[in-house]
């Protein structure tokens, strides 16, 4: 299919770039050229009067206006991609880390095309599931297309939330940074507020580069190495040492081999599978290659002009065997007939091939099956590759299309114009899958997935721009739009099958024909055993449709202000609440100009305040239709249609929850106060933000209604608080001919608290998490660990009973954890909010340094203020309780055999006690993970001038080389802080993020 995409760009590039000849033909004067600065970029045209040339110079003019009042009432930051490209990032969120002050992004795994996600200054809800992960994350706008991602939706046939079924790669890795002029993070309502309620948690902008007049080719491309990770593998040997300690303090003889319990793996000491070498890891991690190309040409006239791209990427990972491949054409076209009608068009494909992990899992939680886990993969590498081969002998295809585009016709009418723009935005995604009988015990397995999330967008803009007096500059604009969301996903398995021949025959899936008579195949067990497959499918739609009016005024460059008002309606909505009004008013001062204005140290000084309201959409569009039916869990743990006398029937929603009538939309209240200063003749900058962002009638599950069958009762009324201060500083410390150094530092300081609950409730328990009125979001709810009770004698006793944890007595050997209540009872009464999942502060910071051509990049990435549960390292040492057991936490992957954490910092507690000594809700597992990376160092060389010198016509030519993630500071004692999931919990999942070397080179003539 790619190929067949490929030869239509390349053939439509060809076509365009004939007509756009004859069409610049048509334009050709018979007078003397006139060169000038043109809308599209330089270049020499012909034209009968020099009317389009004053036209396209006030065009251009008018531009750099509203740029300049745009940047002074929302200070929001701008980027050039030129130095982000030199990073060999396979996605948006690696490229953005630590660049933004306010961007925060997590990064759980290293494994390539994996989702990343994105908090813009804090977490607007509690985090507690990947539904709220869904609904905070920033919007991101490619050229006016606000791009869509994959629904959670199909989490709620899942029994675990590991991955999202489907592909589950990263939708922004298809992103080709090299097609990118300019990066923009907007943060504050005074920039986001045109983009309506998808914006509520900031945006980011991406724009990619436009057509040039002029002939352009330019070539960007690197190669690197990927290098395995240092790694102590240990062996059966080792785990008897580990485990003989606990057996030689709570056992009578001190011998584990007499435990009946003990697992056979472990037991016989001599034999060499498990005590023998542990050389897995040479199968397991590896140096790997990634290479990155890509190949632009643009040209035209003034009036017409093109630009085409193609690129590949291979990001292979370092271990297991991962890797993703991305193959990507970018086509953009500009025409401009008539001096004031403009038409713009944008066509951006990507195809990406992902090669996911082997873990045993997520292949466990994909199947919803659990062969017998008594023993593990050995670590022995012969028997390690026979795994591998049995693997091979199955497949795993993952593969995502991505298509976004626009078509734009734009009227120009001098201080009157016009815009209006189609945009579309599709991303499907399949993925097969077959493993073979032979890793599940006999019961080979199949499975087929097809989902797509697709987004099209009508919008209409229309302004107009008044000057009084030549002081009082006014830009009025109106705004409407409508956009049609549509996400599906149809997804289907089989197993139990006796050999490796299995078929899923959907096609003969439904019990009637299209004339309404029965289908005599699906009542055939031979063409549809449905005791073997079982099939999903869902779908969810959203409409959206908005309007807003902006006002924006200037007085002498002194003082300007800005008005926005939208309207939005939203299908999620309930039909009493369906629309949302948004107020949105912002202003700034430019006391430079005012007070100022003869200061020669003082070159800039603006301040500017913002403050309103902004709806927050629901994802979801059972919110929108009150109480309502739906299918239930089965036995076998899988979503089924319940029957009553054979007849399917409907149930209401006991497992999700009942929904209400009268739920609002959740909107945010945000303040934000900043000042932008430039000193030192420009040399210095700073730009300090303090904001306030109120979040409002958010949705959470409420305990309730537990006699009519219901779990919880999902209802509107929380509240979270984010304030925090955003800090840029940008400095030319040297700034000479031959030398130069420019040095920046980006920071965030960000707290979060919680404000209300529904019901006026002051606290709730929502999966062994407390949410607390008053109480940060973020935090964990522990136990408070101060030892162990070495003998009967220090275990408290009141009125002749022993302190007990939930009814049991606690004994020698048992954690000492802390009443907190002093009620003689530990129980979740004793449990404290402790430590923050989010760092408190965040950032990074950049110095460049050049020398003649040459330039020495250094990147510092860190986090404070942020800790983790290592829950990798408490199943450990729960290994009483993990043994033996089928299910996903008795699960031991290939890295069980790998040394990780500190042992020597735990107490040696009973492993037998009832009391679950190990348990993870304590704060013996917590973890100060705050760090500090060097992320990037990067040389290069221009050799421009010395290709000119010898005759090769060339605007640029640029060599580097870059080093990537080369060492990290921190306390936690787990593998590395950054490979945590949103939650907090490092379950020891994450693959490693690798250090990477590049060499790269950059080419534009």
């Amino acid at each position: 299919m790619m190929r067949y995409l490929w030869l239509c760009f390349v053939v439509l590039a060809a076509i365009t770039t004939n007509a756009l000849k004859g069409f610049a033909k048509v334009y050709e004067g018979k007078k003397s050229k006139i060169k000038h600065t043109a809308f599209f970029g330089k270049s020499s045209c012909n034209y009968r009067d020099t009317t389009a040339k004053d036209t396209l110079l006030k065009d251009s003019m008018n531009i750099i206006i509203r740029r300049n009042l745009y940047n002074k009432l929302s200070g929001s930051v701008t980027k050039k991609p030129w130095e982000l490209s030199k990073f060999p990032a396979v996605s948006l969120q690696q490229l953005l880390k630590g660049q933004f002050a306010g961007l925060y992004i997590q990064e759980p795994s290293g494994e390539p095309g994996t989702v990343q996600n994105m908090f813009m200054r804090g977490a607007p809800m509690p985090l507690l599931s990947q539904r709220d992960v869904y609904q905070s994350q920033p919007l991101v706008v490619l050229d006016g297309i606000p791009l869509v991602t994959e629904h959670p939706f199909a989490y709620d046939i899942q029994l675990y939330d590991y991955n999202r079924l489907g592909t589950a790669t990263n939708p922004f890795a298809a992103i080709d940074m090299n097609n990118i002029a300019s990066v923009e993070v907007l943060k504050d309502l005074s920039a986001t507020a045109v983009y309506g309620p998808r914006a509520v948690n900031g945006v980011i902008v991406l724009t990619s580069k436009t057509p040039v007049s002029a002939k352009k080719i330019t070539f960007d491309s690197y190669i690197g190495l990927a290098q395995r990770p240092h790694v102590t593998t240990i062996n059966g040997r080792y785990e008897n040492a580990f485990r003989q300690r606990f057996y030689d303090l709570y056992t009578t003889n001190g011998r584990y081999s007499d435990d009946e319990n003990y697992p056979i793996y472990l037991s016989d000491s001599l034999n060499n599978v498990y005590s023998g070498k542990s050389d897995w890891s040479d199968l397991y991690y590896r140096n790997a290659v990634v290479y990155g190309i890509n190949f632009g040409i643009s040209g035209g006239t003034d009036r017409a002009n093109f630009r085409f791209s193609l690129g590949d990427l291979k990001n292979n990972g370092v271990a297991d065997g991962t890797v993703l491949n991305r193959y990507s054409a970018m086509f953009n076209i500009n025409m401009k007939p008539i001096r004031w009608l403009l038409f713009s068009a944008m066509v951006n494909a990507n195809r990406m091939d992902r090669q996911r992990n082997k873990y045993l899992r997520d292949r466990f939680a994909q199947i919803n099956y659990f062969p017998d886990l008594s023993a593990p993969l050995p670590p022995n590498k012969d028997f390690y590759a026979d795994y591998l081969a049995q693997y091979k002998k199955g497949f795993d295809n993952n593969k995502i299309n991505i298509v976004d585009g626009y078509a734009k016709i734009g009227l120009d009418l001098g201080k009157f114009k016009f815009t209006t723009t189609f945009n579309v935005d599709y991303n499907e995604g399949y993925r097969d899958v077959f493993y073979a009988r032979t890793l599940l015990q006999g019961n080979s397995y199949a499975s087929n997935y097809f989902g797509y999330s697709q987004r099209i967008m009508a919008d209409n803009k229309a302004s107009y721009d008044l000057t009084v007096n030549k002081v009082n500059d006014f830009h009025f604009e109106l705004g409407q739009s409508t956009q049609w969301d549509t996400y599906k996903y149809s997804n289907a398995y089989a197993y139990k099958g006796v050999n490796d021949y299995i078929k899923i025959d959907l096609l003969d899936s439904n019990p009637k024909n299209p004339d309404g008579s029965d289908n005599p195949n699906y009542l055939n067990p031979t063409a549809f055993p449905r005791e073997l497959t079982f099939r999903f499918l869902d779908k969810i739609r959203h409409n959206l449709v908005s309007f807003y009016a902006k006002t924006d005024y200037s007085f002498k460059e002194k003082y300007f202000i800005s008005a926005t008002v939208r309207a939005d309606g939203s299908s999620n909505a309930q039909p009493t609440s369906r629309w949302f009004y948004s107020p949105v008013l912002s202003a700034a001062w430019s006391i430079k100009k005012e007070l100022l204005d003869n200061s020669t140290i003082i070159n800039d000084l603006i301040l500017r305040a913002s403050a309103g309201r902004l709806g927050r959409l629901n994802a979801f569009d059972n919110y929108a239709q009150g109480p309502q039916y739906t299918a239930s869990v089965g036995y076998t743990g899988n979503l089924t249609v319940p029957g009553y006398n054979a007849f399917g029937v409907l149930t209401r929603p006991y497992a999700t929850g009942w929904v209400g009538y009268g739920i609002p939309w959740s909107y945010s209240n945000q303040l934000n106060i900043g000042t932008d200063a430039g000193l030192l003749n420009n040399r210095l900058h700073l730009s300090v933000d303090w904001y306030l962002k109120q979040e409002k009638n958010l949705l959470i599950g409420i305990p309730a209604f537990a006699e009519y069958g219901y779990k919880q009762s999902i209802e509107s009324g929380m509240a979270v608080n984010n304030t925090g201060i955003d800090v840029s500083i940008s400095a030319d410390i040297v700034r000479n001919t031959n030398f130069g150094w420019t040095s920046s530092l980006n920071l965030n300081h960000n707290s979060n608290k919680l404000k209300a609950l529904p019901r006026g409730l002051n606290q709730i328990i929502v999966n062994n998490r407390l949410l607390k009125v008053g109480s940060p979001v973020d935090q964990y709810w522990l136990l408070i660990n101060d030892g162990i009770y070495k003998s009967e004698s220090e275990v408290p006793v009141v009125n002749g009973q022993p302190l007990k944890y939930n009814g049991i007595a606690l004994h020698a050997g048992d954690p000492k954890w802390r009443d907190i209540n002093g009620d003689h009872v530990i129980d979740n009464n004793d449990k404290v909010l402790k430590g923050h999942s989010l760092p408190t502060l965040s950032g990074g910071y950049d110095n460049n340094f050049r020398y003649g051509n040459w330039n020495l990049n250094i990147n510092l990435y860190f986090n404070l203020g942020r800790d983790l549960i290592h829950q990798e390292m408490a199943n450990r040492f729960d290994f009483i309780n993990r043994e033996g057991n089928s299910d996903v936490n008795s699960v031991k992957e290939i890295t069980f055999w790998e040394k990780r954490g500190d042992y020597n910092k735990y107490p040696l507690y009973n492993p037998w006690s009832t009391v679950i000594p190990y348990r993870v809700d304590q704060d013996l597992f917590l973890e100060n993970a705050s760090f500090l990376k060097l992320r990037t160092v990067s040389i290069g060389y221009d050799l421009t001038k010395a290709m000119r010198a010898k005759k090769i016509k060339l605007t640029r030519f640029y060599v580097y080389a870059t080093a990537n993630n080369l060492f990290t500071i921190t306390p936690y004692t787990g593998q590395d802080p950054e490979l945590v999931s949103y939650d907090g919990y490092d379950t020891g999942y994450g693959l490693p993020i690798p250090r990477t070397y590049t060499l790269g080179v950059k080419m534009e003539l």
